[in-house]
């Protein structure tokens, strides 16, 4: 059994969705976090080393961090269709648009809430302009993150593109207005979408 460790309206919601896209049976396990203003405690019931979400248990092992889940589901489930296996055209690109989100479109929109002045050479991501133009650019050219396929970083950083234009972190082109239109029709989103109103 897949054991989500789960938050509302975290990244953890990323997953439910992938979960909803594979198909596959799974339980969620409703932690608690620190708020963002640094209060309350680590839950000692979420396996996460740092007390976060998403975390996921399968078969006794833990896995934690976003993109290593989805690569993990992905992998576990190849009937999904949901990513290009070992070997196989895209492969590279789909494991480079994974680690995007957490490497580089997350500290960059983090840098702009914060107001933080980029250093070039000495941070490891892009500044958010750049991060901006580059997105759109990609989009404006595919349908998807891979092209025509809709895929696992479809999730990742179209779920990610989703939130940063609701609170205005990212500026809402019509590339990315088409984009999402387009994601977020689909019925696991709907369905991740409503779990999340309800809780």
């Amino acid at each position: 059994m897949l054991t989500l460790i789960y938050k509302p309206q975290t990244r953890a919601t990323s997953i439910v969705w992938l979960l909803e896209e594979i198909g596959t049976p799974y339980e969620m396990k409703t932690v608690t976090t620190r708020t963002a203003d640094g209060k309350g405690a680590v839950d000692p019931a979420n396996p996460h080393p740092h007390g976060k979400v998403p975390a996921l248990v399968h078969d006794g092992e833990v896995l934690f961090e976003s993109a290593a889940i989805a690569l993990y589901l992905v992998d576990l489930f190849p009937e999904a269709k949901l990513g290009p296996r070992v070997g196989e055209a895209k492969r590279g690109t789909f494991l480079s648009w994974l680690a995007y989100r957490p490497g580089i479109l997350e500290p960059a929109m983090m840098e702009r809430y914060l107001k933080l002045q980029h250093i070039h050479g000495a941070m490891g991501w892009a500044e958010a302009d750049e991060v901006d133009a580059t997105l759109n650019r990609h989009l404006k050219g595919n349908k998807y993150f891979l092209g025509d396929s809709f895929s696992a970083a479809d999730v990742m950083m179209g779920g990610a593109i989703h939130y940063m234009m609701m609170v205005k972190l990212l500026a809402e082109t019509p590339v990315f207005k088409d984009y999402c239109a387009r994601i977020t029709a689909r019925p696991a989103f709907q369905k991740a979408a409503a779990n999340e109103k309800h809780l």
